[in-house]
């Protein structure tokens, strides 16, 4: 059983950008997504771990984030945090594919043998 540490590493990530959000700014808002996006990623991450098929929870938090920070990164047109938040789940969403196609393909060629 392979640890997605990229997963939990991102979900700690989105968890203390919230935390600093909040320490900086004041933003409640900000504290609220970190942890619960935090949270939600870090499930994610757990269940892919558990199941490296099971990549629906962290495919929907990577879709969901990316869509939400993207619109904001849009909007502000500042980098930090939309666009920086929406390009590393865009690189996690990538990569969570990357392990779930890798680990089918092996299921399949060891279910040949």
């Amino acid at each position: 059983m392979a640890i997605d540490w990229i997963g939990f590493a991102y979900a700690a990530l989105l968890a203390v950008g919230g935390v600093v959000g909040y320490t900086r700014k004041g933003s409640k808002i900000s504290l609220a997504a970190g942890l619960t996006f935090g949270s939600v990623a870090g499930y994610g991450a757990y269940c892919v771990t558990r199941d490296p098929r099971n990549v629906k929870i962290s495919l929907f938090s990577a879709f969901l984030l990316t869509i939400i920070m993207g619109m904001r990164f849009k909007r502000s047109k500042k980098l930090m945090p939309a666009g920086l938040v929406a390009c590393l789940r865009r690189i996690h969403l990538i990569w969570t594919d990357f392990l779930s196609t890798e680990r089918r393909d092996l299921q399949l060629n060891i279910n040949a043998y």
